[in-house]
């Protein structure tokens, strides 16, 4: 489905209704992942873009996409972050706004997805030239750990020790606490200096299904691994939504950065029942994707849909 024959669809999903309730969510609770960031890896205003309207407008800047995993019982905040984005100032900023620690960093860990710009290069500010961190620990799947060990200057990193890599097993699950675990699993897609991985992120009460990257969901179907049956399995689905459409980036071969377009994925899970519609939230949106304006007729066709964008500041309580 292309952008112009969206429009009519668009138009008339739009006139049915403008928005669908997002999951209700707690003012506060003991444990809590934050969207700390739902852009594509340059954030918006992307690099070279100098007329995008974000570089004069702050309401309609994105940062790159990162969760922030909090658990305040026993007193004290404990922190994770998931990626090390190009922009984990801001987003560190924005955690010790709402969660403050007397340390800093402040963090418990980092979980890494893959090795694309906008999902680790943030690593390198935890280093003596800026913050001086000492052992945050860096939780990475096999080759990851070995990219980051091996190569300069996430290799330093290692030698001064301002990062230890804990080197995560596909399936098996890293334990925050006796009710708070995160297990990793592998995902297809681009693999030039890692694997990739996605994450399930289950607290006390309620899980989150974490996919910022995945080339299609026919390539799961493949290995007999279902979207659906993910969504299924956690409260919280956010999902890859990179593009919306096809044609999104004109006299662009899109087929060169393959993800699932949100139309596609749309109109995979209208079929599922609305309590699960409702779970999924986009995420990782490219500066491109006109969903990113919370006003836009495709943000309201993926509501007339029963599922979302995930909106930075949002916090879903586990």
């Amino acid at each position: 489905m292309t952008v112009l024959t969206l429009r009519f669809v668009i138009a008339c999903l739009s006139g049915l209704l403008l928005a669908a309730p997002a999951l209700a969510e707690k003012e506060t609770c003991a444990v809590s992942l934050m969207v700390l960031g739902a852009g594509q890896d340059g954030g918006k205003p992307q690099i070279a873009n100098p007329d995008d309207a974000a570089w004069t407008n702050p309401d309609l800047r994105r940062l790159a996409t990162s969760l922030a995993l909090v658990d305040t019982r026993g007193g004290g905040a404990a922190r994770w972050l998931f990626e090390a984005t190009p922009d984990i100032k801001a987003q560190l900023q924005r955690q010790d706004q709402r969660h403050p620690v007397p340390a800093a960093p402040g963090l418990d860990g980092i979980f890494l997805t893959h090795a694309h710009i906008g999902h680790y290069t943030g690593l390198a500010l935890l280093g003596h030239e800026s913050a001086g961190a000492e052992g945050v620990p860096v939780h990475a799947l096999p080759r990851m750990a070995g990219f980051l060990r091996e190569n300069g200057p996430w290799g330093q990193l290692v030698r001064y020790e301002n990062i230890v890599l804990n080197v995560m097993t596909a399936g098996k699950a890293v334990e925050l606490a006796p009710d708070l675990t995160v297990t990793p699993f592998l995902v297809p897609h681009r693999q030039e200096y890692s694997e990739v991985a996605g994450y399930s992120i289950t607290g006390p009460d309620r899980s989150v299904l974490f996919i910022p990257d995945i080339d299609s969901w026919a390539d799961w179907d493949a290995q007999e691994i279902h979207i659906e049956d993910q969504i299924a399995a956690h409260d919280v689905a956010l999902l890859d939504g990179t593009f919306f459409a096809k044609g999104e980036i004109p006299g662009r071969d899109m087929s060169g950065f393959p993800h699932p377009f949100i139309t596609v994925s749309v109109e995979r899970f209208s079929p599922l029942p609305e309590e699960e519609r409702q779970k999924v939230r986009f995420i990782h949106l490219n500066h491109t994707n006109p969903a990113l304006d919370p006003d836009s007729p495709e943000r309201a066709f993926i509501r007339a849909a029963g599922m979302d964008v995930a909106d930075e500041g949002g916090e879903i309580c586990l």
